[in-house]
């Protein structure tokens, strides 16, 4: 159980890192895999769906119960879960738009450029996210970077899941 929570604390940090879009590689690979499906093949019931702000809310308070972060800090952690948020709208949108085209058939050109633009949506939810954790980070005490510290080295290295969701 101990070895538990760090995992569980990391995959939290990582995910508020990687913007809490909720994105990796591999739902973009499944939804173009999907794209080129049957449509009878290809209609999941909503539940099932994967969504980027399915439990925003409740990455954000574990975030926020990790660092441990002071009445003092929480102007400068409210503007990170903001930054977490509006990076769950965008990835939502961008995931709607491509659902909504799936019956479209896709070439190597127009899945090469969908590729890109998700690469491009992970760039600025990263920034965004950077932009509002920077002064968060700066007000932290040492035993709170350290935690931050400590869940960003064992998954903040940016492969595969660890753009996933906290």
């Amino acid at each position: 159980m101990t070895t538990r929570k760090p995992a569980l604390a990391a995959l939290a940090l990582v995910t508020a890192l990687a913007g809490a879009a909720g994105f990796s590689a591999l739902p973009a690979q499944q939804a173009a895999a999907q794209a080129t499906t049957a449509p009878q093949q290809t209609q999941q019931p909503e539940r099932e769906r994967f969504s980027p702000s399915r439990h925003i809310e409740g990455r954000i308070a574990f975030l926020k119960t990790e660092l441990k972060i002071t009445d003092a800090q929480a102007p400068q952690f409210e503007r990170v879960a903001q930054a977490m948020r509006d990076n769950a709208k965008a990835m939502e949108q961008a995931m709607s738009q491509m659902r909504g085209n799936r019956d479209q058939p896709r070439n190597a050109v127009q899945r090469l450029e969908m590729r890109a633009q998700f690469a491009t949506l992970r760039a600025q939810s990263s920034q965004r996210f950077l932009d509002a954790f920077k002064p968060l980070y700066a007000s932290l005490s040492d035993d709170q970077k350290k935690a931050a510290d400590e869940m960003l080295a064992r998954h903040g290295h940016g492969h595969g899941r660890e753009h996933g969701r906290i």
